[in-house]
């Protein structure tokens, strides 16, 4: 029975930090009677700790004059899925939760890169086909949680993707449906005729919690809030309005409910994302900690914003939208000096986010017989901070799904920049892509990443700078 007070909910997966900073504050925003229950994916502590403070934490807006404090109230219960699926997935069956979203990481929805359908061998995967009745990844759970909700007799409901993956919506639909068609062809047919996968883009710079976010909050109220999360003033969410059933109010708070989100999106992986990860590989080998450190070097700026028009170039025109415009407005939130968005943070999973970010606009611009100078330099600043060492010698961890496969690759290859670029091209998850095997890209990589050994960071931007001041 639905309460009155209560009445719309969103079940939202993966408890981070960005979703506290990003969707929860935009429904909060929106208005209404809509609430959200968030679910950690694997640690207790997280949703505990949600529930113990009874939903309220602070977020702190990092504005260059100073922090604005927000107390944000719209998450009213979580969960954990590790530790209780039944109760997760019940959640998605009872009829007051309208709506459910996702922020789990690329590496979260156990699909195959090469062909874009779920993966069986995948470790978010393969448990739940076995059991699928006490899930433990995100796709088993929306597909047990539909099929409790379409034995109980309900309407179907929204399904929404807040990752960085190229047509998200689209993408989790046709994983849902080939779980569900493995589990029974009649549920994936339900799910089809009943449910809706909005595509969507999200955007809104969000570093980890630090000593320096709770002591923004200690100073304004006098208490500690170990939940409180920091980010920027700028946000943006693209939202395809295709909505099985009631959504709250988004559009009041500034999102953009359209009929295609694939512009806004590809114009944000190659701008935003491919120069964040240059940024993140290049500042990590230059031992540079965070992106406003990397943009307060002229070169290293001057090299990003370079980046930002290369990639501008892919793009088919967005009308209403100036890319080079945008390029701009992106280097100013790069250098916010109030935002400590750490390199290291962003390097995380290279070899899911590298395609859409940089191999992409570089495959296309090879298409257009234009250089690929930028995205080569950022490919070779991947590799030689997977090879675990900055240019001091301090080590860097790669934290990535390849990389055992990855380090295996590089040890094998000697030290040679050719067959180090050949190796990686043979790794499971990257060969498909066939652009490091591409003598052209590939042997402009191979230079970058003798450069970047033999020369060091700031050696070999000041290089292709003057490669491309000469045209």
């Amino acid at each position: 029975m639905r309460s009155p007070e209560l009445a719309e909910r969103i079940l939202h997966f993966g408890l981070g930090a960005f979703h506290r900073a990003h969707q929860a504050a935009f429904t909060q925003d929106a208005g209404g009677r809509w609430r959200i229950e968030a679910v950690s994916m694997r640690n207790p502590a997280l949703s505990d700790a949600l529930n113990a403070a009874g939903g309220v934490y602070h977020l702190v807006e990092r504005h260059p004059e100073g922090p604005l404090l927000i107390r944000m109230t719209v998450i009213d219960r979580a969960h954990c899925l590790a530790a209780d699926p039944g109760a997760v997935v019940a959640r998605i069956a009872d009829p007051d939760v309208r709506i459910v979203t996702a922020t789990v990481t690329e590496k979260g929805y156990g699909f195959d890169p090469a062909t874009r359908r779920l993966d069986p061998s995948h470790p978010s995967v393969a448990p739940d086909l076995a059991r699928p009745e006490a899930p433990r990844g995100l796709v088993g759970a929306i597909v047990e949680g539909l099929r409790l909700r379409r034995a109980a007799g309900h309407a179907g409901l929204s399904v929404m993707s807040c990752d960085n993956l190229t047509g998200n919506g689209h993408l989790l639909a046709g994983l849902v449906d080939d779980f569900a068609r493995r589990r029974a062809p009649g549920l994936a047919d339900w799910i089809a005729e009943t449910c809706s996968f909005p595509d969507s883009m999200v955007d809104r710079i969000t570093p980890a919690s630090s000593e320096a976010t709770f002591a923004a909050v200690r100073e304004a109220t006098g208490q500690d809030d170990p939940l409180a999360v920091e980010t920027e003033p700028f946000r943006q969410w693209v939202i395809e309005d295709v909505f099985a059933g009631p959504r709250p109010a988004w559009e009041a708070a500034g999102a953009l409910i359209v009929t295609e989100v694939a512009p806004f999106e590809t114009m944000k992986l190659r701008l935003l994302n491919g120069a964040h990860s240059m940024t993140a590989y290049l500042g990590a080998l230059a031992g540079l900690p965070a992106v406003r450190d990397v943009m307060a070097e002229a070169d290293l700026r001057a090299l990003v914003r370079a980046h930002m028009s290369a990639a501008a170039a892919t793009l088919a025109p967005l009308p209403g939208y100036d890319a080079e415009a945008y390029a701009d407005t992106l280097i100013e939130r790069f250098s916010n000096p109030a935002i400590d968005h750490r390199v290291l943070q962003i390097a995380m999973d290279g070899s899911q986010k590298l395609p859409q970010r940089i191999f992409a606009p570089a495959r296309d611009r090879l298409g257009r017989g234009a250089g690929v100078e930028t995205f080569a330099l950022a490919t070779a600043a991947w590799i030689r901070f997977a090879e675990g060492r900055d240019e001091a010698g301090a080590a860097l961890g790669l934290n990535d799904p390849l990389a055992g496969p990855i380090r295996a690759a590089l040890a094998r290859a000697g030290t040679n920049p050719e067959d180090r670029v050949a190796a990686l091209s043979r790794v499971e998850g990257l060969a498909h892509l066939g652009l490091l095997s591409d003598p052209r890209f590939g042997g402009s990589v191979a230079r970058h990443l003798d450069w970047l050994t033999g020369k060091g960071v700031r050696a070999t931007v000041a290089e292709v700078l003057r490669g491309l001041a000469e045209g």
